[in-house]
């Protein structure tokens, strides 16, 4: 057997999610596993007559996580465990879910073939960063999707001083600047414009939000070096702004912030069936390539 020791979290703010999770828990001790139930999720769905651990017994004693959820369950999951070495895989439970690949009908079946040696793993980049105030680190955090440094809700735009190991690259007025591994190409940096990057690619990208010159485009950086941005100026006297490592926000930034964002230490490795392909998943999320329904023939 693969995995001996698998642990479940789920999105449990979901209505009904206690029902697949605990067919999925008897589906996994069927293959054999012991199964662990995230301490939050077994609180809040009642998954009580299995074995409750925190994170950090998951982190100890899981070989492979499950999370049943969205995009943003898996982000936080990566994040709570990138210092372990538990796999993860994902069950889509969410609108969108690129991250969260395999579709609810199929869970138990992909889940088996896996625990049976059927799947293919992959180590997914992550981002690490600080906010420096004076010499003084004031926030720092890891991120898996991107590090987002943007404007308050009412603020005007921010000035912000670019370099990339040292070099000066460009001053930038605009609405925020996207920090985005190539996980998080899919993400917020796609919303912005920013290019569609190949998950295996050691990368960063720079996406600029809503830029006052039009000619500031995305680019994709070696993620070898260190981005620097430096706050020089905010829109107006009562604006601010803040800094986004995934789920994690520092509010109170000020003009003269540093925001410093390199490669993670760590990598997060995701599990996928046997068969996965990423531009399948890029075509069923993204519709490409979609026929013609028979209803939009007709007309």
């Amino acid at each position: 057997m693969h995995f001996r020791t698998v642990a479940i979290i789920g999105r449990y703010q979901d209505t009904g999610l206690d029902a697949p999770l605990r067919k999925l828990a008897k589906a996994l001790e069927a293959a054999g596993c012991r199964v662990l139930i995230e301490a939050d999720t077994a609180q809040n769905t009642g998954l009580t007559e299995h074995t409750v651990a925190s994170y950090t017994d998951i982190g100890r004693q899981a070989d492979l996580a499950v999370i049943m959820g969205g995009d943003g369950t898996m982000l936080g999951a990566a994040r709570q465990l990138a210092h372990s070495d538990v796999a993860l895989i994902g069950i889509n439970h969410g609108r969108l879910g690129f991250i969260t690949d395999i579709p609810l009908h199929s869970a138990n079946d992909a889940l088996a073939s896996v625990i049976r040696g059927n799947y293919e793993a992959e180590d997914r980049v992550m981002l690490e960063g600080r906010v420096v105030r004076a010499g003084q680190t004031m926030f720092s955090g890891i991120a898996l999707n991107d590090v987002v440094l943007n404007r308050a809700g009412r603020g005007g735009m921010i000035d912000v001083r670019v370099e990339f190991d040292g070099a000066f690259m460009y001053s930038q007025r605009a609405d925020g600047l996207i920090v985005a591994t190539p996980t998080g190409s899919t993400a917020y940096s796609l919303s912005a414009n920013g290019p569609i990057v190949h998950s295996k690619l050691n990368a960063m990208l720079l996406v600029p939000v809503a830029p006052q010159t039009l000619s500031n485009r995305p680019i994709v950086l070696p993620d070898c070096g260190t981005l620097s941005l430096t706050i020089t100026a905010l829109g107006r006297v009562e604006s601010g702004a803040s800094v986004h490592f995934d789920m994690q926000t520092w509010s109170d930034c000020q003009p003269g912030d540093l925001v410093e964002v390199r490669r993670a230490q760590h990598t997060v490795r995701f599990i996928h069936p046997t068969g996965y392909s990423f531009f399948a998943t890029l075509r069923r999320k993204l519709y490409w390539n979609q026929m013609p329904q028979p209803s939009d023939e007709a007309e």
